[in-house]
């Protein structure tokens, strides 16, 4: 199945604005993020801390509905969903 995956603001400079990546039917968000990071150093240090497990400050929205730490595992992919990849919001 195919998924759409958009990054933006620093992970736009990992993963680019946008790719279209496979997953086999049935696959967790979790399986996907594990499956980014494994392209690069780069990409697992951006998803992932030190104990494996997803920064914090990430925004994950799939298909414009935000999606919790928590819920990785238990979140099932379908095809045509679209996952958004947000940094922390910062500013003033």
């Amino acid at each position: 199945m195919k998924i759409r995956v958009q990054s933006f603001a620093r992970f736009r400079e990992i993963f680019g604005s946008e790719q279209i990546r496979e997953m086999e039917e049935g696959a967790t968000l979790a399986a996907l993020l594990l499956e980014m990071a494994a392209e690069n150093h780069a990409a697992r240090a951006a998803l992932f801390d030190e104990n494996g497990t997803v920064r914090r400050y990430i925004i994950l929205m799939l298909n414009k509905k935000r999606i919790d730490r928590e819920e990785l595992e238990k979140t099932t992919l379908s095809d045509g969903d679209e996952l958004a990849l947000y940094p922390p919001v910062a500013g003033g």
